[in-house]
């Protein structure tokens, strides 16, 4: 896989993450993100070396801009609210 495709799938994903920061229930979620791959797929056979880098440059902009400032994170993940919260319960579990 060449690097282009896999930084492009990166900004793909991170453009779904951050939808998703701002809509948590995945019901009103699904609209968004299929707009999102649309977008993405309009521009997939995209030939020009320079529109491309415009293309990338603005999508970055864009999730710059549309960036949540308190993005959501799974309770258990880090920065979780309960991230090793029984940490001793799990040590003492593995003994």
């Amino acid at each position: 896989m060449s690097a282009h495709r896999s930084y492009v799938r990166s900004l793909y994903k991170k453009a779904l993450n951050t939808s998703l920061d701002w809509y948590p229930n995945r019901l009103q979620w699904r609209p968004v993100a299929l707009q999102i791959r649309a977008e993405f797929e309009a521009n997939r056979g995209e030939s020009s070396p320079v529109r491309v880098q415009q293309l990338l440059r603005e999508t970055e902009d864009a999730l710059e801009e549309y960036r949540h400032p308190l993005p959501y994170k799974y309770m258990t993940a880090p920065g979780g609210t309960k991230y090793e919260r029984n940490l001793w319960f799990e040590d003492n579990m593995t003994r």
